[in-house]
């Protein structure tokens, strides 16, 4: 019970910065705005984190969530294919729609000098689970060639996904990520069908 109150209070914590950081943006966002936001205490807060900037990469594990939230609603019948282009579709638009670009840089450029844990690499995240999850069954249905591993398709569908954050970021958001990618991953995913 102990753990469960213990990431519960953890996603209080993000979900509150990540709130936040949208509405006031980063440097208008302080440690004692997101304790208040989140209902915890600042010894909560430092117990997770050192610093205001350790959140950045806290970022993945808000998109977790999100993916956790779709995970139970996404329906059965759907093929694997289906799946992983309504996944991507709902994150782009949570990211459109919620996640400042300048944000989304900054994890992203993080990602790139950190020495420590890069998240968006983390295996163990949600997001590689119900990938592998989802290749591993389509593959098992016949919807996916077998041709290449469940772990190189699912490294190819996150690369995919990490090369249009940062060109969407390199752009400024120009356009529309959901949209752009809705027209895009059809053809990326082509190449792994079964007989593609």
């Amino acid at each position: 019970m102990k753990k469960k109150n213990t990431q519960n209070t953890k996603k209080k914590i993000v979900s509150a910065a990540w709130k936040l950081f949208y509405e006031q943006g980063y440097n208008g966002t302080t440690i004692d705005d997101i304790v208040s936001e989140s209902g915890t205490s600042k010894g909560s807060f430092y117990h997770y984190f050192s610093c205001k900037d350790d959140l950045l990469s806290s970022l993945a594990y808000l998109f977790d969530e999100k993916y956790e939230e779709l995970r139970d609603v996404m329906p059965d019948q759907m093929s694997s294919v289906q799946k992983m282009l309504f996944l991507n579709k709902e994150l782009f638009r949570m990211i459109d729609n919620s996640i400042s670009i300048d944000l989304l840089t900054q994890l992203l450029s993080s990602q790139l000098i950190t020495k420590n844990e890069k998240s968006l690499l983390d295996r163990n995240r949600t997001y590689f689970r119900l990938l592998r999850q989802i290749v591993t069954d389509g593959q098992k249905k016949g919807e996916i060639s077998d041709k290449n591993s469940v772990n190189d398709i699912v490294k190819a569908y996150a690369l995919y996904e990490r090369a249009l954050l940062y060109d969407w970021c390199l752009c400024n958001g120009e356009y529309s990520l959901s949209d752009y990618s809705s027209k895009m991953l059809p053809m990326f995913l082509n190449g792994y069908l079964s007989g593609g």
